[in-house]
């Protein structure tokens, strides 16, 4: 999984944000007992540093329980060894414990 530094709450900021009732009780129900909100800055963060380019990729071989051959229709980062990989170029998707899928280099899987 992504790591994220974790910030005292006394150093963090209010912000107020509408939510419908039920995407709030699914979030308490898959948070347990991390909590909502951390579960929502935790998704932020991993949405930002994604789309930032500042993801610190900390998944493992362990964490991917199969892949399937792709070719890259964009640039995107391995998701085990950071590796750039250009579109078109051949790729991997792997889908992780999680049941993610995320790009992986070719070879990346190799021992």
């Amino acid at each position: 999984m992504y790591t994220i530094n974790r910030t005292a709450t006394t150093d963090m900021e209010v912000t107020s944000i509408r939510l419908e009732r039920e995407l709030k009780e699914k979030l308490k129900e898959l948070a347990g007992n991390q909590g909502y909100q951390a579960l929502i800055r935790d998704v932020l963060w991993h949405y930002v540093q994604q789309k930032s380019g500042d993801c610190q990729f900390q998944f493992s071989q362990d964490d991917i329980r199969a892949s399937v051959q792709a070719f890259a229709n964009k640039e995107e980062r391995c998701a085990l060894t950071g590796k750039l990989i250009r579109p078109q170029e051949p790729m991997l998707l792997g889908l992780t414990t999680h049941g993610d899928l995320v790009p992986l280099s070719v070879g990346s899987l190799s021992h």
